[in-house]
């Protein structure tokens, strides 16, 4: 199997890639469990890539039950060193539109219920996490988005919400309030997991609906939500293979590649043989 550097986690509406060529489908084991679902390993135009259905093929996880740890270790098992994450969105703000498309640069996070380190349990890491998705990939997505006919919105701030419940209309105007500009359920702790992972990582978050916020809107109803992703989907497919593309050339110039290097409190001598073989794959090379 050729080296697979491109991992796509697909979100609500996306549980498989049309085009993957010599596709083989990988049941996984990590230390930190199974993730969501097989991961189908092919070529997409060409390019070895790597794809997972956040949700599971069926969608039968709530986004508190996505085995986030898992899911991003088994893409690192396999050289995966991009993560392009495709998510449903609410908008915050009235240019967002449905069926939009938005590639955001920050993250509030308001889940309360998820594990979002590899790290504890005998090794203390503190990564750098200022900013949150990668730049590089992020230049990438919103290129791809325009070549592949989107509505694209470059920037803006993705309030991570805990679910399955949809917001209030006092949380909705409060994360406006804050000058947030789209809310879901996923981004986290996925960005966290793979900045730890030293994955490159960003989100093409497709909105779906403008929250409750919105006095001339009807309110949001899981039939709204799913008419509007299932017309997203195709173009966020185009973005992702034209997007393949460009990273199959890139050389990043950015730091995501190396954010373990100063971020290992512990010291190597403290580090036990049980941490060193849960966590070979991410620190095995800073604590030799």
């Amino acid at each position: 199997m050729a080296e697979v550097k491109i991992g796509i986690i697909g979100g609500s509406g996306l549980y498989d890639m049309e085009g993957l060529t010599d596709v083989d489908h990988i049941h996984m084991q990590t230390p930190f469990g199974s993730p969501s679902d097989a991961i189908t390993v092919g070529t997409l135009d060409g390019i070895p890539v790597a794809f997972l259905p956040r949700h599971g093929r069926g969608h039968y996880l709530t986004p508190t039950e996505i085995p986030a740890q898992a899911n991003i270790y088994a893409l690192k098992s396999l050289g995966v060193e991009w993560i392009i994450s495709v998510s449903a969105v609410g908008s915050l703000r009235e240019h967002f539109a449905p069926q939009h498309i938005v590639i955001p640069d920050q993250l509030i996070d308001r889940t309360k219920s998820r594990i979002n380190s590899f790290f504890g349990d005998g090794v203390v890491a503190h990564v750098t996490f200022a900013d949150p998705f990668c730049p590089v990939l992020s230049d990438i997505l919103h290129q791809s988005a325009e070549q592949a006919g989107a509505t694209v919105h470059k920037g803006g701030t993705y309030v991570v919400m805990e679910g399955p419940l949809f917001s209030t209309k006092a949380e909705s105007h409060m994360y406006r309030s804050w000058g947030a500009s789209i809310i879901g359920m996923t981004a986290l702790p996925e960005a966290k997991l793979a900045r730890e992972a030293e994955i490159h990582y960003a989100t093409l978050a497709s909105v779906t609906d403008y929250d409750c916020w919105h006095e001339s809107e009807e309110a949001v109803t899981i039939e709204m939500v799913i008419a509007n992703l299932e017309k997203n989907v195709e173009v966020s497919k185009r973005t992702v293979r034209i997007a393949a593309a460009k990273i199959a050339a890139m050389q990043p110039g950015c730091g995501c590649g190396t954010a373990l290097q100063t971020a290992i409190i512990t010291a190597p001598a403290k580090i036990s043989a049980d941490a060193r073989e849960r966590l070979g794959l991410l620190i095995g090379k800073y604590i030799e």
